[in-house]
């Protein structure tokens, strides 16, 4: 399958249901497919060359599905870049990836000025919603165009898109992955999240991200359910929105799923509807899952571990049972996984090393950056090393113990943060947490934590030191905790360590 036919094949066999909600759309399968292709055929007009890239800069929209498509329909690349990047950075992706065309929203425009003065051949600009100066609108680009099926079929093994790697530490990679790749990750959730035709598929998480677009998004749209693409995450409006449009289905990361449950206009009987939770992108320790099950007690959560070289790697329903809740399941139908140890060994079930996956969901490199790819790839027989830390049980479930850049060493001990973050979040008082290594003279570095507390709390950080000594070995315990209203995040809900790290690291440095 071509990444194309997903939405082909849905508009040949269901024309007239509704395929896509949002910004005041409701277009059918038929419609969302002969607007690809309006899209399609116009781009491939401009006789750019195989492997030109062609990105997009948008919030989830209608619009933006159907510039996916249609892209994934030419002889070109793909490029999803962030809403949340500055100038600097929006110009060192389209800089990274040499892009020649901008498909972009009219809220952006701004942004997409300021940063053309730093790219080094600007691209192309097209408006996906409302005219703007210096852009060409999406109308006038398609006009000459006609809505038959783009006489192009790329091969399963040509490159299909770019996504950028999260960027909490320094600039992002530019990760290249197939239509074979991509196809394997849509074919495998399709069988793992039991989504179906006759679900009403809410896309909360942003279409530039991996799981976003590729294991949710892609997989709605090849099953032929209803996609409702809301331009923003806000939990509240989540809450209106599943009421209004009867959503069974959604997608989350961790981050998402805990201020949906503690916001205040939170009620189980609003989310009646929504019957089936997916969530990825970082971990979620035990009492967090407890809390979050415990408010939705009529929906279905499945767990999906995997990255943007690659997706899923590993899968976790509610059947496999709570003695399994603190892992990430078992491998997905076409993944294998492995733990290896530093000699590059696999490593016998109990025991803590690098995980790996292999299978066709791999992405095929970082764009322009082979030392990076070397490195991911170093393992042999053809794994690919993820960069997290973790063992895997006799029944073959992965426990993910941190991240190995996560990791820090206090005294000689290795020490991971999840493993605080999750007896934080035991506590009542807790919403939201993030642990990591300050400077310490004696010991290099200790444990620190930033915490949000519930409204109304009136725990202190003392309280929640003394609460994590009884709970785990005392080396562990954080010796700093600080109480915050806020945590910093990426756009796709995952805590910015490095920005909460970097600032007690500085004034080690100031000092020096």
């Amino acid at each position: 399958m071509l990444a194309g036919d997903q939405l082909r094949n849905s508009a040949d066999r269901i024309p007239d249901r509704v395929a896509l909600i949002g910004r005041g759309l409701r277009l059918t399968y038929g419609e969302f497919d002969r607007r690809a292709n309006h899209l399609a055929n116009a781009l491939i007009s401009l006789q750019l060359g195989k492997g030109a890239k062609a990105a997009i800069l948008a919030s989830n929209s209608p619009q933006y599905a159907i510039a996916y498509f249609a892209i994934a329909r030419t002889p070109y690349v793909s490029v999803h870049c962030s809403t949340r990047c500055n100038a600097t950075e929006l110009a060192y992706v389209l800089n990274k990836v040499d892009a020649e065309v901008l498909l972009l929203d009219a809220a952006v425009a701004d942004l997409v000025r300021s940063s053309l003065q730093k790219i080094e051949k600007p691209p192309r600009l097209i408006t996906l919603d409302r005219a703007v100066d210096d852009a060409e609108h999406l109308d006038d680009f398609v006009r000459d165009s006609t809505t038959d099926a783009p006489d192009y079929e790329p091969d399963e093994s040509d490159p299909l898109a770019i996504t950028m790697t999260g960027g909490t530490t320094g600039f992002p990679k530019a990760v290249l992955v197939s239509h074979r790749a991509r196809c394997a990750s849509a074919i495998a959730a399709a069988a793992e999240f039991g989504l179906t035709e006759g679900d009403i598929v809410a896309a909360t998480t942003p279409l530039f991200h991996t799981a976003g677009l590729f294991v949710w998004f892609a997989t709605a749209v090849m099953l032929g359910a209803t996609v409702v693409l809301p331009e923003k995450w806000d939990p509240g409006d989540f809450i209106d929105l599943v009421r209004r449009e009867k959503i069974t289905a959604a997608f989350f990361v961790p981050s998402q799923l805990n201020a949906l449950v503690s916001h205040a206009a939170f009620s189980a009987a609003a989310l009646e509807s929504l019957r089936n939770v997916g969530y990825a992108g970082a971990p979620m320790g035990r009492a967090l899952q407890e809390r979050v099950r415990g408010a939705l007690p009529h929906a279905a959560f499945t767990e999906n571990y995997g990255q943007s070289e690659a997706c899923p790697i590993t899968i976790r329903r509610e059947a496999d049972g709570d003695d399994k809740l603190g892992t990430v399941g078992r491998p997905a139908c076409n993944a294998e996984i492995g733990v290896l140890d530093r000699e590059g060994k696999l490593l016998p079930p109990g025991e803590t090393g690098d995980i790996v996956t292999r299978g066709d969901q791999l992405f095929d490199g970082y764009l322009g950056d082979p030392e990076a790819t070397a490195e991911a790839f170093a393992a042999p027989d053809g794994w690919l090393l993820t960069g997290d830390v973790g063992f895997i049980d006799e029944d073959g479930f992965l426990t993910l113990v941190d991240r190995s850049k996560d990791m820090l060493i206090s005294g000689g001990e290795n020490i991971y943060p999840a493993e605080i973050e999750n007896v934080l979040y035991e506590h009542e008082s807790v919403v939201e947490c993030a642990v990591f290594g300050i400077p310490d003279e004696r010991w290099g570095e200790v444990p620190a934590a930033h915490v949000v507390l519930r409204s109304g709390a009136t725990t202190t950080a003392d309280e929640l030191i003394d609460f994590c000594a009884g709970r785990v070995a005392r080396f562990k315990r954080p010796r700093l905790v600080k109480l915050v209203d806020s945590l910093p995040k990426t756009a796709v809900g995952k805590i910015r360590k490095n920005a909460i790290r970097e600032p007690y690291w500085n004034e080690k440095r100031r000092r020096i």
